[in-house]
């Protein structure tokens, strides 16, 4: 084990800090996805002698397979060959779906491996931006498409994921492993999160509200559009004073977490070296790319195919299917009565969403000359605003028990109902907006 931690000094450097300063720049999001990994058995790599091949090949290891989802690494060159040679679209997007389950648990890795060296600040930087890089890529993708619906459902969907599936099953499973404890978390972390999600709501109603209140569409739309991109800058202002709130002045309120671990959880030393993580999180980052423009060009075939609305797909089965690392991590630790690594995983997760990346999605349309706004319709943003008021009623007490998750659930379990039966067409407004001028020219004819 010596030879193999030899190259990685010299190729690292020395390490910053001490062991228990480097854990501080790891987020929720970091320990739900270690639940998930695997030690790996180095004794046959240990054995090659060229030192540069054996570095790669204990890379290799500790990165493809020092994961429980290994076994979906297939997916990703199926998903290729699909593509390359023709073969149905459905499953191509299927395929590509299964792909993304691993690169996201993996990305979690590698950010933490990162995190090691460079201490808790770059790595805390590096999670706020990386840690919902699945969802940001696909949105990005989906925009140079100008399929704006889709990234409004996928990003409102991650959101209702993370704060009623996730959520209400940590909960709900907690509880039932739990029944004779008493269970608490820090509220003071929810608290944080929960205002931030309740800015949110107003920054997404607003448009809306606006919207409606206006005589017809065509007179609203661009100062609905104005209006959206104002609310966006405030709600990127915000997040990053939320970022110097929880790496600078008020970390405390996010380091209790972290003490309630058992030593055995975590690894203290890092594994990979610095570029050599860093080449892998670039690597696998280009993959994300790949399929998540695989994804985004074959995911109406696969409503056509399957027969259910692009809304449902987008809402809620691509992000089931492309948080599944998290998700589970965050099961975990619940099973574990550690409900605030299940709280951070949640919250952070949808505060990172809605602050982040749904206005820097907005940003990005508006440089790129695309008409993105905040308005999400009634439906998306009344189940968007009845679940963050559930969600902050939920927590208020710092307490849990089984029948919290139960009720989030069910409420997730009703909203998704609401999405299968609903069949809105993408881009509504253009149709809308097109129905007049064919009606007035037919009236010219008579």
């Amino acid at each position: 084990m010596a030879s193999l931690r030899e190259p990685w000094v010299v190729e690292s450097g020395n390490l910053k800090g001490s062991s228990k300063e480097n854990r501080h720049g790891r987020t929720a999001h970091n320990m739900s996805s270690s639940s998930l990994r695997k030690k790996s058995d180095l004794t046959l790599v240990s054995k090659v002698r060229c030192g540069m091949l054996r570095q790669f090949l204990a890379n290799l290891q500790e990165v493809i397979l020092g994961t429980k989802l290994s076994v979906l690494f297939p997916a990703i060159p199926l998903a290729i060959v699909a593509h390359t040679y023709g073969f149905a679209r459905p499953w191509v997007f299927a395929l590509s779906l299964l792909g993304l389950t691993p690169l996201a648990e993996r990305v979690s890795f590698l950010t933490e491996q990162i995190a090691y060296y460079t201490g808790p600040t770059v790595g805390g930087l590096l999670n706020a931006t990386c840690g919902n890089a699945t969802e940001l890529i696909i949105a990005i993708f989906a925009l140079s498409q100008r399929k704006i619906d889709v990234v409004k459902y996928s990003l409102l969907g991650s959101v209702l994921s993370n704060l009623l599936l996730v959520l209400g099953t940590s909960l709900f499973c907690g509880g039932i492993a739990n029944l004779r404890i008493h269970q608490k978390f820090d509220r003071r972390q929810a608290d944080v999160n929960s205002l931030l999600l309740l800015l949110a709501l107003l920054c997404h109603s607003l448009p809306l509200l606006f919207r409606m209140s206006g005589a017809t569409d065509a007179v609203t739309a661009d100062p609905t559009l104005q209006l959206s991109r104002a609310c966006s800058i405030v709600m990127l202002i915000a997040y990053l004073s939320y970022l110097i709130f929880q790496l600078f002045t008020h970390r405390q309120f996010f380091e209790a977490q972290e003490e309630s671990e058992d030593n055995g959880d975590v690894e203290e030393e890092p594994v990979i070296g610095f570029w050599s993580g860093f080449i892998w999180l670039v690597g696998m980052t280009a993959v994300i790319s790949l399929l998540s423009e695989y994804v985004v060009q074959t995911i109406e075939d696969a409503s056509e195919s399957w027969g259910i609305s692009v809304s449902f797909i987008s809402i809620i089965l691509l992000p089931i299917v492309g948080n599944a690392a998290e998700h589970a991590g965050a099961i975990v630790f619940a099973f574990k009565n550690k409900l605030d690594i299940s709280l951070g995983v949640a919250l952070g997760s949808a505060t990172q969403i809605s602050m982040f990346v749904v206005p820097l999605c907005v940003v990005v349309a508006w440089i790129m000359g695309i008409k993105m706004d905040l308005n999400f319709n009634l439906l998306q943003t009344g189940s968007l605003a009845l679940s963050i008021i559930v969600v902050a009623f939920t927590l208020q007490d710092g307490t849990s028990h089984y029948m919290k998750g139960l009720v989030l659930l069910l409420l997730y379990i009703v909203i998704g109902a609401c999405f299968f039966v609903s069949e809105t067409p993408l881009n509504p407004v253009s149709t809308a907006l097109k129905q007049p001028s064919t009606q007035s020219s037919a009236l010219d004819k008579v």
